[in-house]
């Protein structure tokens, strides 16, 4: 099977665990200490899997210059979008309670979610697709990651959409769009990067890892603090030294 049909087939499925996280939350009332503790977790996972795998591997593909600038022009790239978004609607979309504005409250808001949403995704697909290029298979730590922290994303996110009044089809369809753009995204940037020099693969998963990196302490260490308080950090610690062991175990 071609590279880049395995990359968006893995980013459909990690995308895919948004679509759950959005049916569990539809159908079962998951107490919300509950969603921020897995939340916590999937940050520590996802910090993790940012350090040991993608800007490690980065760095030894393409050099200290092109992984540190990537590394920036993410991060900055992400919050200069978010801040926008933010302004239109998009400030609590992981949130699980009252804080997402409705359509009727602010106008075009439910647009402002849905792309806010795609602006989290869409990194975590481009750096899964590009764990394929070096011939090893699938980077596991990072399927992990990518998983188990868009679980929490699409249930506390879902939760907050239908406590709004948001329907089951503007829910289901968000994730479900989503999930699809994921598979799209990693089978485009394997089909983009495929003989590409080292420097430029390491720069493009750097600049995926920067956003990553300033979406998880943006969104889901706040989303997580504000319900776990106090026991967050040994949540994500925790999920921190799991990422580290299945990416040293394998």
């Amino acid at each position: 099977m071609p590279i880049w049909i395995q990359a968006g087939l893995w980013g459909l499925l990690a995308g895919g665990a948004l679509v759950i996280g959005a049916a569990i939350a539809w159908s079962v009332r998951v107490p919300r200490i509950v969603v921020a503790g897995v939340m916590a977790f999937g940050a520590g996972v996802l910090i993790s899997a940012l350090a040991f795998d993608l800007m490690d591997e980065a760095e030894r593909t393409g050099g200290l210059a092109a992984t540190g600038g990537g590394f920036l022009v993410g991060a900055i790239a992400y919050v200069a979008a978010n801040i926008l978004l933010a302004r239109r609607g998009a400030r609590h979309r992981k949130r699980a309670g009252d804080e997402q504005p409705s359509e009727d409250e602010q106008s075009g808001s439910g647009t402002a979610i849905a792309v806010g949403a795609l602006l989290d995704g869409v990194p975590e697909s481009v750096v899964l697709g590009l764990s394929l290029l070096g011939g090893g298979g699938v980077g596991v730590p990072v399927l992990a990651a990518i998983f188990i922290s868009n679980l929490p994303e699409g249930l506390s996110s879902s939760a907050g959409m239908k406590r709004n009044g948001r329907s089951a089809r503007y829910v289901f369809g968000v994730w479900t769009g989503i999930a699809v753009a994921s598979g799209i995204a990693g089978a485009v940037g394997v089909l983009a990067l495929q003989g590409a020099s080292g420097e430029t693969v390491a720069a493009i998963t750097a600049l995926a890892a920067g956003a990553i990196l300033a979406m998880v302490a943006d969104t889901m260490i706040p989303e997580a603090f504000e319900r776990a308080h106090l026991v967050t950090g040994l949540i994500a610690t925790v999920g921190f030294l799991s990422s580290f062991v299945i990416e040293r175990a394998g």
